[in-house]
């Protein structure tokens, strides 16, 4: 496959909209050869998390999405956000300007955030040497927005490898930053509506088959489906117009050097106060309409994927939360499936918006009170090793 076509990649799987497709092996699609995952992922991010930090932990792990897409020119790459980590797939010839984007986040993580990221380039020959695969399908979670679901046990094995400190990145040289243009982080936590925001994660278990796993994640999504609007934490209109000050500093430090952060905090400040205006006043600004801006936030948001397991965050009551957690047990039992389900009052937001004029801007969700990390680290036992995860 030549250079074109390989950076053509993701713009040529199909496109699915109901999400129950994740659990449809006919949706995914090989990576093509030669290619390479960028991952990386906090260390002790449960003690930061303990700290009251979970926000900065979000943070870290969207800038390492927005340093490798501002470094590679945005192209349509597939990636998955993972709320104390992330992962992009690229073609091998973007592995020098993958492995500087990720050395340059991970300096800007630990001297702006005091935060420690752990980085890592993995061919995807050696992931198939192992007998796993890294696959990709393309969920449209709205007209505007595609996010890459990954199957095949490629992608867990490559976290299992960083984590033992393989494929590691030289580290960037002090004071280096990455491009994080278009980093946000100004939406104060989005209460649950429903009931309790619930963050769910759902791995292959060592008992049971593809199949079988494939049906657990279909009931349960099937069952989050039954909610309003699918259990989604956001509010149809979007989230309600209050903005963090914490998250206004975070995202003035995440895009300008000390000596212009104070002009930024007041370049955020006013671009709010001027969102505010004009939602309420209901005028459009040139092609700015900060009303449907709001809608589309809610619309973009990546609150449920597949990442060789399901993972979700969602805004669900007590009887559907009562049902889902039954069916985890059962499969976790039975040896289909191992889960970890973490309940807190609200869920956070993480933003990538190159630019507002645009609809294709990405928001990132997570529990507001451990998320994804907390409901990781309740999965016990032995990682799967050599085990085919599928869809």
């Amino acid at each position: 496959m030549n250079d074109i076509s390989n950076d053509r990649f993701f713009a040529g799987v199909p496109v699915f909209t109901d999400f129950e497709g994740v659990a449809d092996t006919g949706n995914y699609r090989p990576l093509p050869e030669g290619w390479i995952l960028a991952l990386a992922d906090i260390v002790g991010s449960t003690q930061a998390i303990m700290d009251g930090r979970y926000k900065d932990v979000n943070m870290a792990g969207a800038s390492v999405i927005s340093a490798v897409l501002n470094a590679v020119g945005k192209e349509d790459y597939p990636f998955v956000f993972g709320g104390d980590g992330a992962l992009v797939a690229l073609p091998s010839s973007l592995e020098a300007t993958a492995r500087q984007a990720l050395a340059a986040a991970q300096r800007w993580v630990e001297e702006d955030l005091g935060l420690t990221l752990r980085i890592a380039v993995v061919p995807l020959g050696d992931i198939r040497n192992e007998g796993l695969d890294v696959r990709v399908a393309r969920y449209a979670a709205s007209p505007f927005v595609t996010y890459a679901m990954f199957a095949g046990g490629g992608t867990s094995w490559a976290e299992r490898q960083m984590k033992l400190g393989r494929y590691g990145v030289e580290p960037a040289p002090a004071g280096t930053r990455p491009d994080l243009s278009g980093l946000s982080c100004r939406w104060d936590p989005i209460q649950a509506q429903n009931g309790e925001i619930v963050s769910i994660i759902a791995v292959p278990g060592k008992g049971g088959s593809g199949a079988e796993f494939r049906d657990l994640v279909g009931q349960i999504v099937a069952i989050s489906a039954e909610q309003n609007r699918g259990a989604h934490p956001v509010p149809v209109d979007g989230p309600a117009l209050g903005f963090s000050l914490h998250g206004i500093n975070r995202e003035a430090r995440a895009t300008a050097k000390d000596g212009r952060r104070w002009r930024q905090r007041f370049s955020i400040m006013l671009q709010i106060a001027l969102t505010v205006a004009l939602h309420t006043l209901g005028i459009k600004l040139g092609r700015f309409d900060a009303r449907r801006y709001r809608r589309d936030v809610s619309e973009n948001s990546d609150f449920r994927k597949f990442d060789d397991g399901l993972k979700m965050t969602i805004d669900v009551d007590r009887d559907h939360l009562t049902r889902i957690q039954a069916l985890l047990q059962e499969a976790q039992d039975k040896g289909i499936a191992r889960y970890g389900l973490h309940r807190q009052s609200s869920a956070l937001m993480t933003c990538f918006v190159p630019t507002p004029l645009s609809r294709d801007h990405m928001h990132f969700i997570d529990g507001a009170s451990g998320g994804y990390a907390v409901a990781a680290s309740q999965i016990t036992g032995k990682q799967l090793s050599g085990v085919e995860v599928t869809p």
